[in-house]
């Protein structure tokens, strides 16, 4: 991979790569924009097959950052950080202490909060080096549970579009993924009569799901090909392709997943099959919504975050409305949504 090049291409303005001997730790933090604010976005702790892999997965988080923050309504711009390691062999209070060091270095430029294989805990071991941290346990907390809240909506919200009605009754709603996220959004969408179907690498995930929602399960290489009225994905990105995206055997897709989308010809291909892409940051933007609140003028409170995560409804109407009257691609109405409050701040 050209890194300079990609870095370029991409408009990041400072990547920092982490490395410590002793702990095993090896990072990558990658701050794309800061027009806004402060960068804000979670760190993965993620086996990856190799550094390049790592690399390309951050630049493209950390731009969705900076979108999802701005079309938010956010006054923060947009990071993200990748561990490199599998993190039930190398996970340790030491090397997260180690990583909080070098999100130090970055002099507040940089925000780090929890995302996959971090939770609460590790953050507060992050914490101990650095206080740029958010979703800290004493504060706001995990911010699951707001995640889940958002993408609810924005599942209620194009279904009012495709279906003229918001209520999910009755609805079928294949999730792939019931981590946190996941098995959050499953007990709200269970709790309002929708018909739903699970699959996961993590096999008591799938059956803490069905045993305690009564939920079918199937595997997940055939969840996305089960027809049904949404497909929520809620586990890794990069998953629809022009190759595969006629697969996609449902209405909707709307889900926590970030960069859902292999790249913009994906969504090209889902806007001419007819498949309606609710685009990922604008949907799974309660985390983050909730998390930055620790740092904002007011401060957090869940009232306040649990209102602000609920607009997200308002957000996906819109981007969906501004696409169907120009005749675009959702993701396209959503980027450019983002990218005019952005140069409109510069």
């Amino acid at each position: 991979m050209k890194t300079l090049e990609n870095v370029a291409n991409m408009g990041h303005e400072n990547i920092l790569y982490c490395h410590d001997e002793a702990t095993g730790l090896k990072a990558i933090v990658a701050v794309h924009d800061t027009t806004l604010g402060p960068a804000i976005g979670g760190t993965r702790f993620y086996n990856y097959d190799n550094e390049d892999e790592a690399l390309y997965d951050v630049l493209r988080l950390s731009k969705g950052m900076t979108y999802k923050n701005a079309a938010a309504g956010l006054k923060i711009g947009g990071g993200k950080a990748v561990i490199i390691g599998d993190p039930k062999k190398i996970k340790t209070p030491e090397l997260l202490k180690k990583y909080g060091e070098f999100v130090n270095r970055l002099n507040g430029s940089y925000y780090t909060a929890e995302d996959m294989n971090i939770g609460c805990d590790d953050i507060d071991h992050i914490n101990s080096e650095t206080p740029y941290c958010v979703g800290r346990p004493a504060v706001s907390g995990n911010p699951s549970p707001y995640t889940a809240r958002g993408v609810y909506q924005g599942i209620r919200a194009a279904a009012k579009k495709v279906f003229g009605t918001d209520d999910l009754k009755g609805r079928t709603i294949n999730v792939c993924g019931v981590g946190s996220v996941g098995m959050n959004l499953v007990r709200m969408l269970v709790e309002d009569g929708a018909i739903v179907t699970v699959a996961d690498v993590y096999s008591p995930s799938v059956e803490k799901a069905v045993a305690e929602y009564g939920v079918q399960a199937v595997e997940v290489s055939t969840i996305h090909k089960l027809e049904a009225d949404v497909f929520a994905p809620c586990a890794m990105g990069a998953i629809v392709s022009v190759d595969n995206a006629h697969e996609y055997n449902c209405k909707i897709i709307a889900g926590a997943a970030n960069n859902v989308l292999v790249d913009d010809a994906a969504g090209d291909k889902l806007h001419e099959l007819g498949t309606l892409y609710v685009p990922d940051y604008i949907v799974n933007a309660g985390g983050i919504i909730n998390c930055s609140l620790e740092i904002s003028e007011d401060g957090w409170n869940k009232e306040r975050s649990e209102a602000l995560v609920d607009k997200i409804y308002d957000n996906v109407t819109m981007v969906l409305e501004v696409a169907e009257e120009k005749n675009i691609p959702t993701y396209q109405a959503a980027d450019e949504y983002a990218q005019s409050i952005i140069t409109a701040a510069k």
